[in-house]
């Protein structure tokens, strides 16, 4: 990989954690003890925009700069499959059954999303 990549994907990816803590930060009402709401649309929204930028930069035109910019480094950073992992985890100790709700609609959700740009574009 060559250094301009690098600066790409480096670049791209501390807008998008940087973009996840101010919406986190906006959306912390949503995050209950109930269900984890704002992990779930900054998730679904990163995987929408993901699929966007996979259609449009790396499948449709090969800009391949704009792809390691805007998808695999702002989605990158956006999105978190740690904190999904880490929540899921807290919700198996407390609600088994919303524990799997929050695991499969994610990925479910992630999935349509992600098939749906495939199609929408």
């Amino acid at each position: 990989m060559n250094a301009m990549m690098l600066l790409l994907v480096s670049i791209g990816s501390a807008l998008g954690a940087l973009a996840r803590y101010w919406v986190g930060k906006r959306t912390i009402s949503l995050g209950t003890d109930v269900f984890p709401w704002n992990t779930w649309l900054l998730n679904s929204t990163g995987t929408f925009l993901l699929g966007i930028f996979f259609q449009e930069f790396s499948v449709l035109h090969h800009w391949i700069a704009l792809w390691i910019l805007l998808g695999e480094g702002f989605c990158g950073g956006f999105t978190t499959f740690s904190t999904l992992s880490v929540e899921v985890v807290r919700l198996m100790r407390r609600k088994r059954m919303l524990a799997l709700v929050y695991l499969s609609s994610s990925l479910s959700c992630g999935w349509l999303l992600a098939w749906l740009t495939h199609w929408w574009l």
